[in-house]
């Protein structure tokens, strides 16, 4: 039987793509780009170019890699092909946008469980992210932190060890995401509960996000951070 959502301590959650709109921060740098340059691209075949590109075999980490990802899918899309605007793409990460429910459900969330952020982001752009979502977090673990990028098992037994410093376990933390691939099906492997953020639910495809072997069912699913929140807000409720 699945815990129920009132029972944790901890929730951790993904930031870029769950919390934080990197979709769209890549859509409109990149259009700003393609303006200056008198061409018109699709937003979501840049995506999927970006995608392709993002999980080369020489990827660094994110989001320093966008510079190599833009030389990369520059040529594809009619852009101009300068390590300017790669730096540009990168940089453009310092003012990416949280999605518009995701602060004030945290801000809710945090006044009962312990939030943990999980990023395969650097901690520069991190903190960056933070800033923008109103600073919620109890923890962060971010690639710089960790050495690695989930879906490696071993960035989330680090949390694990975490948790258990402060006499807690695996089982405490609800771990909350929307991509399959790096969350979702890794966290249900290791035996977490997890919660799915259905983000592109009214969108084909897998948008800037690495599609999955197989589609893992998660423990709870919502299209938003403020269902999710209301959800969990209407069973802390009821257990009053």
């Amino acid at each position: 039987m699945t815990k129920p959502l009132a029972e944790f301590k901890y929730m951790s959650f993904d930031v870029v793509g769950t919390l934080i709109d990197f979709e769209g921060g890549l859509k409109t740098c990149l259009g700003e780009i393609a303006a200056e340059a008198k061409v018109t691209i699709d937003g979501e075949e840049a995506l999927s170019l970006y995608r392709a590109a993002r999980y080369a075999d020489d990827a660094d980490l994110f989001p320093d890699d966008l510079v190599r990802v833009y030389l990369a899918i520059a040529p594809k899309l009619g852009l101009p092909v300068d390590e300017s605007y790669g730096q540009r793409l990168r940089d453009s990460a310092r003012r990416w946008k949280a999605f518009p429910d995701s602060a004030a459900a945290l801000a809710q969330l945090a006044r009962k469980y312990r939030l943990i952020a999980m990023t395969n982001a650097r901690r520069w752009a991190f903190e960056h992210f933070s800033a923008e979502l109103g600073h919620p977090f109890h923890a962060a673990f971010t690639a710089d932190d960790t050495g690695t990028e989930k879906p490696d098992p071993a960035f989330f037994h680090q949390v694990f060890d975490f948790v258990s410093g402060e006499n807690a376990g695996k089982d405490d933390i609800l771990h909350v995401a929307q991509s399959q691939y790096h969350d979702i099906g890794v966290s249900h492997q290791l035996g977490m509960t997890n919660c799915w953020i259905q983000r592109r639910h009214a969108q084909d495809g897998y948008g800037g996000t690495i599609e999955p072997e197989s589609f893992t069912q998660p423990d709870y699913h919502f299209t938003s951070m403020a269902a999710f929140a209301s959800a969990v807000k209407e069973r802390l409720t009821e257990r009053q």
